[in-house]
């Protein structure tokens, strides 16, 4: 059993800044792997557009915010 299955956040909503690249990326990501949907905030709209698909790929839903 990994951490994650251990630390579950269905159902609530986590606001990531700095989403577009990095560490805010692979925060998104993870966080998006225990359940939580997410607010992504960036600079620059392509790489957080790109953020979202991969957050979307793990099933919560993302919102965008360049």
């Amino acid at each position: 059993m990994g951490v994650l299955d251990k630390l579950r956040l269905d159902g609530k909503t986590a606001v990531v800044t700095g989403a577009g690249r990095g560490l805010g990326r692979a925060m998104a990501l993870a966080l998006a792997e225990a359940g939580c949907d997410i607010v992504a905030a960036a600079r620059t709209r392509p790489q957080i557009e790109e953020t979202a698909e991969l957050v979307q790929a793990k099933g919560p839903r993302s919102l965008v915010v360049p």
